[in-house]
Protein backbone atom coordinates (compact mmCIF):
# COMPACT_ATOMS: atom_id res chain seq x y z
CA UNK A 1 0.00 0.00 0.00
CA UNK A 2 0.84 3.23 -0.85
CA UNK A 3 1.93 5.90 1.94
CA UNK A 4 0.34 9.67 1.78
CA UNK A 5 3.79 11.08 0.40
CA UNK A 6 3.96 8.45 -2.26
CA UNK A 7 0.27 9.22 -3.97
CA UNK A 8 1.30 12.66 -3.56
CA UNK A 9 4.09 12.21 -5.39
CA UNK A 10 2.99 10.09 -7.93
CA UNK A 11 0.48 12.82 -9.25
CA UNK A 12 1.41 15.47 -12.01
CA UNK A 13 0.37 19.19 -10.48
CA UNK A 14 -0.61 21.88 -12.59
CA UNK A 15 0.85 25.10 -12.42
CA UNK A 16 -0.66 27.43 -10.09
CA UNK A 17 -1.09 29.98 -12.72
CA UNK A 18 -3.27 27.25 -14.15
CA UNK A 19 -5.13 26.98 -10.73
CA UNK A 20 -5.63 30.62 -10.03
CA UNK A 21 -7.36 31.15 -13.49
CA UNK A 22 -9.34 28.23 -13.33
CA UNK A 23 -10.51 29.52 -9.94
CA UNK A 24 -11.41 33.23 -11.58
CA UNK A 25 -8.20 34.94 -9.79
CA UNK A 26 -6.51 37.12 -12.18
CA UNK A 27 -2.76 36.71 -12.74
CA UNK A 28 -2.33 40.09 -10.75
CA UNK A 29 -3.90 39.17 -7.61
CA UNK A 30 -1.01 36.21 -7.18
CA UNK A 31 2.59 36.42 -6.42
CA UNK A 32 4.03 33.14 -6.89
CA UNK A 33 6.13 31.16 -4.68
CA UNK A 34 7.79 29.05 -6.75
CA UNK A 35 5.38 27.08 -9.45
CA UNK A 36 3.02 25.35 -7.18
CA UNK A 37 2.43 27.49 -4.36
CA UNK A 38 0.94 31.62 -4.33
CA UNK A 39 -0.42 34.35 -2.03
CA UNK A 40 -3.45 36.10 -2.98
CA UNK A 41 -3.82 39.15 -2.91
CA UNK A 42 -7.35 39.44 -2.33
CA UNK A 43 -7.59 43.43 -3.10
CA UNK A 44 -7.32 42.33 -6.79
CA UNK A 45 -9.89 39.65 -6.49
CA UNK A 46 -12.94 40.74 -8.56
CA UNK A 47 -15.61 37.90 -7.73
CA UNK A 48 -18.47 38.05 -5.85
CA UNK A 49 -19.96 34.78 -6.05
CA UNK A 50 -21.43 34.67 -2.56
CA UNK A 51 -21.30 31.22 -2.33
CA UNK A 52 -22.62 28.32 -0.12
CA UNK A 53 -20.14 27.18 2.99
CA UNK A 54 -20.21 23.72 4.00
CA UNK A 55 -18.87 23.02 7.45
CA UNK A 56 -17.07 19.43 7.80
CA UNK A 57 -16.69 18.50 11.60
CA UNK A 58 -16.20 15.11 13.53
CA UNK A 59 -17.16 13.26 16.79
CA UNK A 60 -14.97 13.31 19.63
CA UNK A 61 -11.14 12.46 18.62
CA UNK A 62 -9.63 9.63 19.02
CA UNK A 63 -5.91 7.85 18.36
CA UNK A 64 -7.23 5.73 15.73
CA UNK A 65 -7.68 8.83 13.92
CA UNK A 66 -11.16 10.78 12.16
CA UNK A 67 -10.00 11.93 8.62
CA UNK A 68 -11.85 15.05 8.67
CA UNK A 69 -9.05 16.94 6.41
CA UNK A 70 -9.23 13.53 4.03
CA UNK A 71 -13.31 13.74 4.38
CA UNK A 72 -13.10 18.24 3.67
CA UNK A 73 -10.54 17.55 0.48
CA UNK A 74 -12.63 14.48 -0.79
CA UNK A 75 -15.86 16.40 -0.64
CA UNK A 76 -14.66 19.09 -2.60
CA UNK A 77 -12.80 17.27 -5.31
CA UNK A 78 -16.88 15.09 -5.27
CA UNK A 79 -18.75 18.74 -5.95
CA UNK A 80 -16.27 19.40 -8.26
CA UNK A 81 -16.43 15.77 -9.97
CA UNK A 82 -20.63 16.49 -10.53
CA UNK A 83 -20.16 19.32 -11.97
CA UNK A 84 -20.01 22.41 -9.38
CA UNK A 85 -17.86 24.88 -8.85
CA UNK A 86 -16.31 24.90 -5.83
CA UNK A 87 -12.96 25.47 -3.63
CA UNK A 88 -11.71 24.08 -0.43
CA UNK A 89 -10.42 26.33 2.92
CA UNK A 90 -8.00 24.29 5.50
CA UNK A 91 -5.93 25.15 7.97
CA UNK A 92 -2.09 25.06 7.69
CA UNK A 93 -0.38 22.36 9.56
CA UNK A 94 1.88 23.02 12.34
CA UNK A 95 5.82 21.47 12.05
CA UNK A 96 5.15 20.37 15.95
CA UNK A 97 2.63 17.79 15.45
CA UNK A 98 4.30 16.83 12.20
CA UNK A 99 7.54 15.90 13.33
CA UNK A 100 5.23 14.28 16.95
CA UNK A 101 2.82 12.28 16.94
CA UNK A 102 -0.31 13.55 15.07
CA UNK A 103 1.16 14.27 11.67
CA UNK A 104 0.48 16.69 8.70
CA UNK A 105 -2.53 17.98 7.93
CA UNK A 106 -3.03 18.02 4.06
CA UNK A 107 -5.27 15.34 3.92
CA UNK A 108 -4.52 11.63 3.20
CA UNK A 109 -4.52 8.93 0.18
CA UNK A 110 -6.33 9.95 -2.45
CA UNK A 111 -8.24 13.08 -0.39
CA UNK A 112 -4.98 15.81 -0.48
CA UNK A 113 -3.78 19.12 -1.25
CA UNK A 114 -0.50 19.25 -2.71
CA UNK A 115 2.59 19.84 -2.59
CA UNK A 116 2.02 18.07 0.82
CA UNK A 117 5.75 18.51 1.82
CA UNK A 118 5.59 22.30 1.54
CA UNK A 119 2.28 22.51 3.59
CA UNK A 120 3.32 20.48 6.20
CA UNK A 121 7.11 22.10 6.31
CA UNK A 122 7.83 25.33 5.84
CA UNK A 123 5.16 26.35 3.12
CA UNK A 124 4.99 30.10 2.37
CA UNK A 125 6.51 31.12 5.89
CA UNK A 126 3.44 32.59 7.46
CA UNK A 127 3.66 30.45 10.89
CA UNK A 128 7.89 31.73 11.04
CA UNK A 129 6.59 35.63 10.58
CA UNK A 130 4.00 34.96 13.35
CA UNK A 131 6.77 33.39 15.68
CA UNK A 132 8.46 36.72 15.03
CA UNK A 133 5.72 39.18 15.43
CA UNK A 134 4.68 37.04 19.05
CA UNK A 135 8.72 37.01 20.00
CA UNK A 136 9.40 40.76 18.80
CA UNK A 137 6.78 41.70 21.06
CA UNK A 138 8.28 39.18 23.91
CA UNK A 139 11.37 41.21 22.78
CA UNK A 140 10.16 44.79 23.43
CA UNK A 141 8.39 44.13 26.64
CA UNK A 142 11.56 42.99 28.61
CA UNK A 143 13.43 45.83 26.67
CA UNK A 144 11.19 48.14 28.35
CA UNK A 145 11.51 46.83 31.97
CA UNK A 146 14.92 46.96 31.29
CA UNK A 147 15.33 50.35 29.99
CA UNK A 148 13.74 52.30 33.24
CA UNK A 149 9.94 50.72 33.31
CA UNK A 150 8.04 53.63 32.43
CA UNK A 151 4.72 51.92 32.17
CA UNK A 152 4.58 50.32 36.06
CA UNK A 153 4.66 46.89 34.41
CA UNK A 154 5.09 44.27 37.35
CA UNK A 155 7.33 41.41 35.91
CA UNK A 156 5.66 39.29 38.07
CA UNK A 157 2.36 39.58 36.00
CA UNK A 158 4.07 39.04 33.04
CA UNK A 159 1.20 36.73 30.84
CA UNK A 160 3.08 37.20 27.23
CA UNK A 161 5.14 34.19 26.43
CA UNK A 162 7.65 33.21 23.79
CA UNK A 163 6.97 30.95 21.31
CA UNK A 164 8.31 28.14 18.41
CA UNK A 165 6.48 26.04 15.96
CA UNK A 166 7.95 22.89 17.43
CA UNK A 167 7.20 20.17 20.17
CA UNK A 168 9.33 21.45 23.05
CA UNK A 169 8.78 20.61 26.41
CA UNK A 170 12.10 21.59 27.53
CA UNK A 171 10.63 25.15 27.26
CA UNK A 172 7.38 25.55 28.82
CA UNK A 173 8.89 26.77 31.88
CA UNK A 174 12.03 28.60 31.95
CA UNK A 175 14.30 31.76 33.80
CA UNK A 176 15.53 34.26 31.69
CA UNK A 177 17.63 37.42 32.10
CA UNK A 178 20.24 35.78 33.98
CA UNK A 179 23.82 36.79 33.43
CA UNK A 180 24.57 39.96 35.56
CA UNK A 181 22.88 43.12 34.93
CA UNK A 182 23.27 44.05 31.41
CA UNK A 183 22.16 40.89 30.06
CA UNK A 184 17.89 42.01 31.18
CA UNK A 185 15.75 41.38 34.50
CA UNK A 186 15.76 37.44 35.69
CA UNK A 187 12.28 36.13 35.54
CA UNK A 188 10.50 33.20 35.03
CA UNK A 189 9.09 33.13 31.89
CA UNK A 190 7.65 30.14 29.20
CA UNK A 191 6.91 29.53 25.58
CA UNK A 192 3.89 28.19 23.45
CA UNK A 193 3.79 26.47 20.45
CA UNK A 194 3.42 29.10 17.53
CA UNK A 195 0.20 28.11 16.89
CA UNK A 196 -0.96 28.94 20.54
CA UNK A 197 0.11 32.04 20.04
CA UNK A 198 -3.10 34.84 20.48
CA UNK A 199 -1.56 36.64 17.19
CA UNK A 200 -2.64 33.11 15.67
CA UNK A 201 -5.82 33.66 16.91
CA UNK A 202 -5.84 37.35 15.77
CA UNK A 203 -4.34 36.79 12.09
CA UNK A 204 -7.05 34.59 11.61
CA UNK A 205 -9.70 36.44 12.88
CA UNK A 206 -8.74 39.67 11.25
CA UNK A 207 -10.71 41.06 7.72
CA UNK A 208 -7.61 42.95 6.62
CA UNK A 209 -4.05 44.81 7.44
CA UNK A 210 -5.78 47.57 9.19
CA UNK A 211 -7.69 45.14 11.45
CA UNK A 212 -4.98 43.28 11.98
CA UNK A 213 -2.70 46.44 13.26
CA UNK A 214 -5.75 47.26 15.58
CA UNK A 215 -6.32 44.08 17.06
CA UNK A 216 -2.50 43.40 17.50
CA UNK A 217 -2.35 46.77 19.32
CA UNK A 218 -4.96 45.21 22.41
CA UNK A 219 -3.04 42.47 23.15
CA UNK A 220 -2.59 42.38 26.70
CA UNK A 221 1.13 41.65 27.91
CA UNK A 222 1.01 42.01 31.64
CA UNK A 223 -0.51 43.97 34.44
CA UNK A 224 1.15 46.90 36.55
CA UNK A 225 1.45 47.14 39.63
CA UNK A 226 -1.39 48.52 40.60
CA UNK A 227 -3.08 45.64 38.16
CA UNK A 228 -3.72 48.18 35.57
CA UNK A 229 -3.20 46.08 31.78
CA UNK A 230 -0.44 47.34 29.44
CA UNK A 231 -0.91 45.96 25.85
CA UNK A 232 1.69 45.96 22.61
CA UNK A 233 0.41 49.22 21.84
CA UNK A 234 1.56 51.28 25.13
CA UNK A 235 4.40 49.62 24.45
CA UNK A 236 4.40 50.99 20.47
CA UNK A 237 5.01 47.26 19.06
CA UNK A 238 1.54 46.49 16.83
CA UNK A 239 3.16 48.67 13.89
CA UNK A 240 6.39 46.77 13.55
CA UNK A 241 4.05 43.07 14.18
CA UNK A 242 1.78 44.33 11.69
CA UNK A 243 4.80 44.88 9.28
CA UNK A 244 6.39 41.17 9.98
CA UNK A 245 2.84 40.07 9.56
CA UNK A 246 1.59 41.96 6.08
CA UNK A 247 2.58 38.47 3.75
CA UNK A 248 1.22 36.36 6.48
CA UNK A 249 -2.40 37.34 6.07
CA UNK A 250 -2.90 37.00 2.62
CA UNK A 251 -4.15 33.74 2.07
CA UNK A 252 -1.95 30.72 -0.05
CA UNK A 253 -3.58 29.39 -2.96
CA UNK A 254 -2.40 25.45 -3.50
CA UNK A 255 -4.46 22.39 -5.34
CA UNK A 256 -5.56 19.06 -4.26
CA UNK A 257 -4.50 15.48 -6.14
CA UNK A 258 -7.73 16.57 -9.01
CA UNK A 259 -7.15 19.96 -9.35
CA UNK A 260 -9.61 21.54 -7.35
CA UNK A 261 -8.37 25.02 -5.92
CA UNK A 262 -7.52 25.15 -2.25
CA UNK A 263 -6.83 27.78 0.12
CA UNK A 264 -4.70 27.11 3.05
CA UNK A 265 -4.18 29.81 5.58
CA UNK A 266 -3.88 30.35 9.09
CA UNK A 267 -4.02 27.26 12.11
CA UNK A 268 -4.79 28.21 15.29
CA UNK A 269 -4.94 25.26 18.36
CA UNK A 270 -8.44 24.23 18.79
CA UNK A 271 -8.57 24.13 22.23
CA UNK A 272 -6.62 27.07 23.28
CA UNK A 273 -7.99 29.09 20.51
CA UNK A 274 -10.60 28.93 18.07
CA UNK A 275 -9.36 26.34 15.37
CA UNK A 276 -10.30 27.01 11.77
CA UNK A 277 -8.28 28.83 9.27
CA UNK A 278 -8.48 32.84 8.30
CA UNK A 279 -11.64 34.46 8.23
CA UNK A 280 -10.18 36.37 4.69
CA UNK A 281 -9.61 32.71 3.01
CA UNK A 282 -13.12 32.05 3.82
CA UNK A 283 -14.57 34.97 2.76
CA UNK A 284 -12.45 35.29 -0.30
CA UNK A 285 -13.18 31.15 -1.47
CA UNK A 286 -17.06 32.30 -1.13
CA UNK A 287 -16.12 35.53 -2.97
CA UNK A 288 -14.63 32.74 -6.01
CA UNK A 289 -17.12 29.88 -5.62
CA UNK A 290 -20.39 28.43 -5.78
CA UNK A 291 -19.14 25.82 -3.07
CA UNK A 292 -16.82 26.27 -0.41
CA UNK A 293 -16.02 23.35 1.97
CA UNK A 294 -14.14 24.04 5.15
CA UNK A 295 -13.49 22.35 8.18
CA UNK A 296 -13.28 23.10 12.16
CA UNK A 297 -10.46 21.41 14.27
CA UNK A 298 -10.92 17.88 16.82
CA UNK A 299 -14.44 17.27 17.44
CA UNK A 300 -18.13 19.39 17.07
CA UNK A 301 -17.87 20.06 20.57
CA UNK A 302 -14.74 22.25 19.89
CA UNK A 303 -13.81 22.84 16.72
CA UNK A 304 -16.85 23.45 15.16
CA UNK A 305 -18.83 24.92 18.38
CA UNK A 306 -15.93 27.85 18.03
CA UNK A 307 -16.39 28.40 14.36
CA UNK A 308 -20.28 28.67 14.56
CA UNK A 309 -19.96 31.31 18.22
CA UNK A 310 -16.89 33.05 17.67
CA UNK A 311 -15.77 32.94 13.87
CA UNK A 312 -19.31 33.42 12.27
CA UNK A 313 -20.15 35.59 14.79
CA UNK A 314 -17.26 38.22 14.10
CA UNK A 315 -16.97 37.48 10.39
CA UNK A 316 -21.11 37.66 9.78
CA UNK A 317 -20.88 34.11 8.16
CA UNK A 318 -23.61 31.36 7.78
CA UNK A 319 -22.95 28.03 7.09
CA UNK A 320 -25.41 26.40 5.10
CA UNK A 321 -24.79 22.68 5.89
CA UNK A 322 -22.56 20.60 8.10
CA UNK A 323 -20.83 17.24 7.61
CA UNK A 324 -19.70 15.29 10.55
CA UNK A 325 -17.25 13.10 10.02
CA UNK A 326 -17.19 9.47 11.70
CA UNK A 327 -14.81 5.92 11.92
CA UNK A 328 -15.92 2.71 12.74
CA UNK A 329 -12.46 2.76 14.31
CA UNK A 330 -12.94 5.62 16.35
CA UNK A 331 -16.42 4.81 17.04
CA UNK A 332 -15.04 1.18 18.65
CA UNK A 333 -12.31 2.69 20.49
CA UNK A 334 -15.58 4.90 22.43
CA UNK A 335 -17.00 1.69 22.95
CA UNK A 336 -14.22 0.43 24.98
CA UNK A 337 -12.21 -1.06 22.49
CA UNK A 338 -8.22 -0.39 22.60
CA UNK A 339 -6.64 0.63 19.53
CA UNK A 340 -4.77 -2.83 19.29
CA UNK A 341 -7.81 -4.23 18.44
CA UNK A 342 -9.62 -2.04 15.97
CA UNK A 343 -8.99 -4.10 13.12
CA UNK A 344 -11.47 -6.84 14.47
CA UNK A 345 -14.74 -6.48 13.75
CA UNK A 346 -17.23 -6.32 17.20
CA UNK A 347 -20.58 -4.93 16.37
CA UNK A 348 -21.11 -4.60 20.33
CA UNK A 349 -18.37 -2.05 20.87
CA UNK A 350 -19.37 -0.11 17.80
CA UNK A 351 -22.93 -0.31 19.07
CA UNK A 352 -21.59 1.28 22.77
CA UNK A 353 -20.11 3.60 20.65
CA UNK A 354 -22.49 5.34 18.57
CA UNK A 355 -23.88 7.42 20.79
CA UNK A 356 -20.86 9.84 20.84
CA UNK A 357 -21.65 10.11 17.14
CA UNK A 358 -25.25 10.95 18.04
CA UNK A 359 -24.52 13.45 20.74
CA UNK A 360 -22.47 15.21 18.14
CA UNK A 361 -25.63 15.47 15.44
CA UNK A 362 -28.17 16.36 18.09
CA UNK A 363 -25.82 19.66 18.91
CA UNK A 364 -25.54 20.42 15.48
CA UNK A 365 -28.96 20.16 14.45
CA UNK A 366 -30.94 21.03 17.89
CA UNK A 367 -28.71 23.75 19.04
CA UNK A 368 -27.36 25.47 16.03
CA UNK A 369 -29.86 24.32 13.82
CA UNK A 370 -28.27 23.17 11.30
CA UNK A 371 -28.91 20.97 8.46
CA UNK A 372 -26.48 18.18 8.32
CA UNK A 373 -25.00 14.52 7.63
CA UNK A 374 -22.81 12.27 8.63
CA UNK A 375 -20.27 10.81 6.52
CA UNK A 376 -18.81 7.22 7.59
CA UNK A 377 -15.25 8.22 6.25
CA UNK A 378 -14.55 4.37 5.51
CA UNK A 379 -11.25 2.47 6.48
CA UNK A 380 -10.02 -0.39 4.88
CA UNK A 381 -10.33 -2.58 7.60
CA UNK A 382 -14.28 -1.86 8.08
CA UNK A 383 -16.56 -4.76 7.48
CA UNK A 384 -19.73 -4.74 5.49
CA UNK A 385 -21.21 -5.71 8.99
CA UNK A 386 -19.75 -2.92 11.28
CA UNK A 387 -20.51 -0.25 7.95
CA UNK A 388 -24.33 -1.50 8.33
CA UNK A 389 -24.64 -0.83 11.70
CA UNK A 390 -24.10 2.27 11.97
CA UNK A 391 -26.20 3.21 8.66
CA UNK A 392 -29.01 1.19 9.99
CA UNK A 393 -28.60 2.74 14.27
CA UNK A 394 -28.72 6.77 12.43
CA UNK A 395 -31.45 5.67 9.83
CA UNK A 396 -33.74 4.14 13.16
CA UNK A 397 -32.95 7.68 14.73
CA UNK A 398 -33.94 9.51 11.58
CA UNK A 399 -30.02 10.60 11.07
CA UNK A 400 -28.83 11.31 7.78
CA UNK A 401 -25.55 9.10 6.67
CA UNK A 402 -23.55 8.69 3.83
CA UNK A 403 -20.34 6.69 2.88
CA UNK A 404 -17.17 8.35 2.40
CA UNK A 405 -14.08 6.41 0.13
CA UNK A 406 -12.33 9.69 -0.41
CA UNK A 407 -9.24 8.37 0.99
CA UNK A 408 -8.85 5.46 -1.36
CA UNK A 409 -10.92 6.73 -4.50
CA UNK A 410 -10.63 10.32 -4.26
CA UNK A 411 -13.95 12.39 -5.58
CA UNK A 412 -15.15 9.46 -7.33
CA UNK A 413 -15.57 7.89 -3.39
CA UNK A 414 -17.37 10.99 -2.25
CA UNK A 415 -20.26 11.47 -4.90
CA UNK A 416 -23.17 10.47 -2.79
CA UNK A 417 -21.79 12.70 -0.16
CA UNK A 418 -21.30 15.46 -2.58
CA UNK A 419 -25.08 15.21 -3.94
CA UNK A 420 -26.60 14.95 -0.31
CA UNK A 421 -24.57 18.56 0.72
CA UNK A 422 -25.87 19.74 -2.62
CA UNK A 423 -29.50 18.87 -1.74
CA UNK A 424 -29.02 20.47 1.98
CA UNK A 425 -27.81 23.70 1.08
CA UNK A 426 -30.64 23.98 -0.30
CA UNK A 427 -33.16 23.51 2.77
CA UNK A 428 -34.30 26.55 4.28
CA UNK A 429 -31.50 27.02 7.27
CA UNK A 430 -32.23 28.71 10.82
CA UNK A 431 -28.72 28.99 11.74
CA UNK A 432 -28.44 30.00 15.47
CA UNK A 433 -25.74 30.66 18.48
CA UNK A 434 -25.32 28.55 21.07
CA UNK A 435 -25.45 31.70 23.55
CA UNK A 436 -26.48 35.57 22.83
CA UNK A 437 -23.58 38.06 23.23
CA UNK A 438 -25.75 40.10 26.20
CA UNK A 439 -25.15 36.72 28.42
CA UNK A 440 -22.31 36.99 31.06
CA UNK A 441 -19.53 35.12 30.90
CA UNK A 442 -20.35 32.57 33.50
CA UNK A 443 -23.94 32.35 31.21
CA UNK A 444 -21.86 31.61 28.37
CA UNK A 445 -19.75 28.94 29.77
CA UNK A 446 -22.88 27.51 31.14
CA UNK A 447 -24.97 27.63 27.85
CA UNK A 448 -21.57 25.63 26.07
CA UNK A 449 -21.12 23.05 29.19
CA UNK A 450 -24.68 22.28 29.10
CA UNK A 451 -26.15 22.65 25.92
CA UNK A 452 -23.09 21.09 23.49
CA UNK A 453 -20.90 18.82 26.35
CA UNK A 454 -24.37 17.70 27.92
CA UNK A 455 -22.71 18.30 31.64
CA UNK A 456 -24.62 19.10 34.66
CA UNK A 457 -23.07 22.42 35.23
CA UNK A 458 -19.80 24.60 35.87
CA UNK A 459 -16.96 25.04 39.40
CA UNK A 460 -15.41 27.77 39.35
CA UNK A 461 -12.24 27.70 41.51
CA UNK A 462 -11.68 30.82 43.45
CA UNK A 463 -8.62 31.59 40.96
CA UNK A 464 -10.99 31.74 38.58
CA UNK A 465 -13.44 34.00 40.25
CA UNK A 466 -10.68 36.44 40.76
CA UNK A 467 -9.90 36.91 37.10
CA UNK A 468 -13.67 36.90 36.05
CA UNK A 469 -14.20 39.33 38.71
CA UNK A 470 -11.19 41.78 36.78
CA UNK A 471 -12.49 40.52 33.18
CA UNK A 472 -15.74 42.32 34.14
CA UNK A 473 -14.10 45.51 35.53
CA UNK A 474 -11.85 45.64 32.42
CA UNK A 475 -15.48 45.75 30.35
CA UNK A 476 -14.48 42.08 28.93
CA UNK A 477 -17.44 40.53 29.79
CA UNK A 478 -19.12 40.84 26.61
CA UNK A 479 -17.23 38.56 24.64
CA UNK A 480 -17.41 35.37 23.14
CA UNK A 481 -16.07 32.61 25.29
CA UNK A 482 -13.43 30.34 24.01
CA UNK A 483 -13.58 27.08 26.12
CA UNK A 484 -10.08 25.12 26.41
CA UNK A 485 -10.60 21.76 27.14
CA UNK A 486 -9.39 17.93 26.35
CA UNK A 487 -10.49 17.10 22.46
CA UNK A 488 -10.85 13.49 23.95
CA UNK A 489 -14.11 13.82 25.49
CA UNK A 490 -17.23 15.93 26.10
CA UNK A 491 -16.41 16.56 29.61
CA UNK A 492 -13.13 17.94 31.05
CA UNK A 493 -11.72 14.84 31.58
CA UNK A 494 -9.98 12.68 28.53
CA UNK A 495 -10.64 9.23 30.08
CA UNK A 496 -14.36 9.99 29.94
CA UNK A 497 -15.32 8.83 26.41
CA UNK A 498 -18.57 8.42 24.17
CA UNK A 499 -21.08 10.15 25.84
CA UNK A 500 -20.52 11.38 29.57
CA UNK A 501 -23.35 12.31 31.72
CA UNK A 502 -23.31 13.75 35.27
CA UNK A 503 -20.21 15.59 35.10
CA UNK A 504 -19.42 19.51 36.09
CA UNK A 505 -16.85 21.37 33.95
CA UNK A 506 -14.12 22.53 36.56
CA UNK A 507 -12.85 26.17 35.27
CA UNK A 508 -9.25 26.66 36.74
CA UNK A 509 -8.18 29.79 35.02
CA UNK A 510 -9.77 32.20 32.81
CA UNK A 511 -8.01 35.06 30.41
CA UNK A 512 -8.52 37.44 28.23
CA UNK A 513 -7.31 37.31 24.62
CA UNK A 514 -8.22 41.16 24.18
CA UNK A 515 -7.08 41.24 20.62
CA UNK A 516 -8.52 38.11 19.16
CA UNK A 517 -11.84 39.24 20.63
CA UNK A 518 -12.52 35.81 23.13
CA UNK A 519 -12.19 35.33 26.46
CA UNK A 520 -9.98 32.19 27.02
CA UNK A 521 -11.70 29.71 29.89
CA UNK A 522 -9.30 27.08 30.56
CA UNK A 523 -10.30 23.40 32.18
CA UNK A 524 -8.70 20.02 32.75
CA UNK A 525 -4.54 20.41 31.97
CA UNK A 526 -4.44 22.03 28.45
CA UNK A 527 -0.89 22.23 26.95
CA UNK A 528 0.06 25.04 25.50
CA UNK A 529 3.77 23.70 24.75
CA UNK A 530 3.61 19.78 23.44
CA UNK A 531 6.18 17.56 23.70
CA UNK A 532 7.56 15.15 21.54
CA UNK A 533 6.44 11.31 21.87
CA UNK A 534 9.11 8.43 23.09
CA UNK A 535 9.17 8.11 18.98
CA UNK A 536 8.92 11.29 16.76
CA UNK A 537 7.63 10.98 13.83
CA UNK A 538 10.77 13.00 13.02
CA UNK A 539 13.13 9.75 12.96
CA UNK A 540 11.51 8.65 10.24
CA UNK A 541 11.39 11.90 8.01
CA UNK A 542 14.49 11.98 5.23
CA UNK A 543 15.82 14.07 2.33
CA UNK A 544 18.02 12.85 -0.41
CA UNK A 545 20.72 14.51 -2.71
CA UNK A 546 18.22 15.22 -4.98
CA UNK A 547 15.89 16.93 -2.52
CA UNK A 548 13.04 14.09 -2.52
CA UNK A 549 11.63 13.85 0.63
CA UNK A 550 10.35 10.72 2.17
CA UNK A 551 8.57 9.51 5.70
CA UNK A 552 6.72 12.14 5.33
CA UNK A 553 3.31 9.67 6.51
Amino acid sequence: MLTDIEIAQSVKMKKIGEIAAYAGIPEEAIELYGNYKAKINVSEIKGNKNGKLILVTAITPTPAGEGKTTTTIGLADALNKIGKNVMVALREPSLGPVFGIKGGAAGGGYAQVVPMEDINLHFTGDFHAIGAANNLLAAMLDNHIYQGNALNIDPRRITWKRCVDMNDRQLRFITDGLGGRINGVPREDGYDITVASEIMAILCLSKDISDLKERLGKIIVGYTYDEKPVTAAQLKANGAMAALLKDAIKPNLVQTLEGTPAIVHGGPFANIAHGCNSVVATKTALRLSEYTVTEAGFGADLGAEKFLDIKCRYAGLKPDACVIVATVRALKMHGGLAKTELGNENLEALKRGIPNLLRHVSNISDVFKLPSVVAINRFPTDTEAEIEMIIEKCQELGVNVRLSEVWGKGGDGGIELAEEVVRLCNKENHFNFCYPDEFSIEEKIEAVVKKIYGGDGVNFLPGALKQLKQIKELGFDKLPVCIAKTQYSFSDDPTKLCEPSGFTVTVKNIKVSAGAGFVVVLTGDIMTMPGLPKIPAAEKIDVDASGKITGLF
